[in-house]
């Protein structure tokens, strides 16, 4: 059994957007408040979270996660792993490393970006790190399994990742064949769906329902909204028949 949480659903910039006045924006509904996508995973015994947003230290707190045990990293964008340095408390309450899985790409950002953490000689209270290189190979952490899946963001190679029955796809606008035939078969997909308009490196919300009706997956829980996705309580009750918008705080167990 895997419980599973919606640490955020929204785009790079959140919602609501700063200095919008848009309805969404404006709404007061909790449904419509977005903080950058990203899901913890959670085991009898392990604990881990894909992606480091620059909201983590808020994630964390607001859904009381005291136990980490690694991050993995589905791509190098800012809105995916700026929040890395607040793995510090982490380090500190557990006298141990963060193991940190990444693709090679995604650990150049992190090098480059937290320098300090890498340093021969550091301070007392940096970060600590311990990077393994994610390929296209299953690999464990604890007792959970992860199924590499790339996607294309644009012209990124971007992870998605299988956990058991369930697939999670971020931040995609093409998926091969090939890597579809890892997600068939889930129970629950979680997939990319940024807004109504087309954008060059995102789903748009039509292109994510016409890849789920062809997966034919029982329950799909749509992620990584823009402001421009409409209002939740009025785009949820129009999606087909077990597609779903996600939302902050979302929890379910397989």
């Amino acid at each position: 059994m895997l419980d599973f949480t919606i640490l955020g659903s929204g785009t790079s910039t959140g919602v609501p957007l700063i200095g919008c006045h848009c309805a969404v924006c404006n709404s007061k509904d909790p449904l419509d408040q977005r903080l950058r996508t990203s899901l913890k995973v959670q085991s009898a015994s392990t604990t881990v979270v894909i992606d480091t947003t620059p909201d983590f230290r808020y994630q964390m707190l607001r859904t009381k996660t005291t136990k980490l045990d690694a991050v993995v990293f589905t791509h190098p964008h800012r809105d995916h792993y700026a929040g890395l340095d607040d793995i510090r408390p982490f380090n500190f309450f557990s006298q141990k490393p963060m193991h940190i899985y990444a693709n090679e790409i995604t650990q150049v950002a992190i090098k480059r970006d937290f320098y300090y953490a890498f340093e021969e000689k550091k301070d007392v209270g940096l970060p600590e790190m311990i990077l393994h290189t994610i390929d296209q190979d299953i690999f464990t952490i604890g007792d959970i399994s992860f199924q590499p899946i790339q996607v294309m963001h644009r012209e990124m190679p971007v992870l998605g990742f299988r956990m058991g029955s369930l697939s999670y796809i971020t931040d995609a606008n093409y998926i091969s064949e090939s890597e579809l035939e890892k997600v068939k078969g889930s129970q629950v997909l979680i997939l990319n769906a940024l807004r109504r308009e087309p954008h060059p490196t995102h789903f748009t919300l039509d292109q994510a329902l016409e890849l789920v009706s062809r997966l034919a997956i029982p329950t799909v829980y749509l992620i990584h909204f823009s402001h421009q996705i409409g209002l939740h309580q009025e785009v949820e009750p129009a999606l087909p028949n077990g597609v779903h918008l996600a939302y902050d705080g979302l929890q379910f167990s397989l």
